[in-house]
């Protein structure tokens, strides 16, 4: 955390650390769903996971050290989790004239029922956890040591 302060955490302690909990509980989320109930993701997912895994622990030492390089590092990898779950997600509402080429009928596929949590699509959720963490950092001063 930055510099202790007597009246409680600081803007970008807030922002960081409701950064760190959206991208922690959407990568349990996604272990969960993966490894607990069994459920293949598709490659876009898997681009995905490659975006949010690393958020957590870039935020989770930029909390503890307090230096605020959480933007410098969380970021490009938001933004480029917010670019593919876009995609994902515009494929998957078919506002992009293309089928989900990834989720085929053979493999793990985005478009069954089973890939919904509370019926919502688990690539609009993604983009929901990524546009989050993005607000979270852009809203924080991202001051350095």
């Amino acid at each position: 955390m930055t510099a202790p302060d007597p009246r409680g955490l600081s803007r970008t302690d807030i922002a960081i650390s409701t950064a760190f909990l959206v991208a922690l509980a959407a990568t349990l989320g996604a272990l969960f769903i993966g490894e607990i109930l069994g459920q293949m993701p598709c490659t876009l997912c898997w681009y995905q996971r490659i975006a949010m895994f690393p958020l957590v622990p870039v935020l989770a030492i930029s909390l503890w050290r307090g230096d605020g390089l959480a933007r410098l590092y969380g970021l490009p990898l938001a933004l480029a989790g917010l670019v593919l779950s876009g995609w994902h997600s515009g494929l998957y509402a078919g506002l992009i004239p293309q089928s989900i080429a990834p989720c085929t009928k053979d493999g793990p596929s985005c478009t069954d029922q089973a890939q919904t949590i509370l019926s919502l699509p688990i690539p609009y959720l993604a983009f929901a956890a990524f546009a989050a963490v993005l607000a979270c950092l852009i809203l924080s001063k991202g001051k350095r040591p």
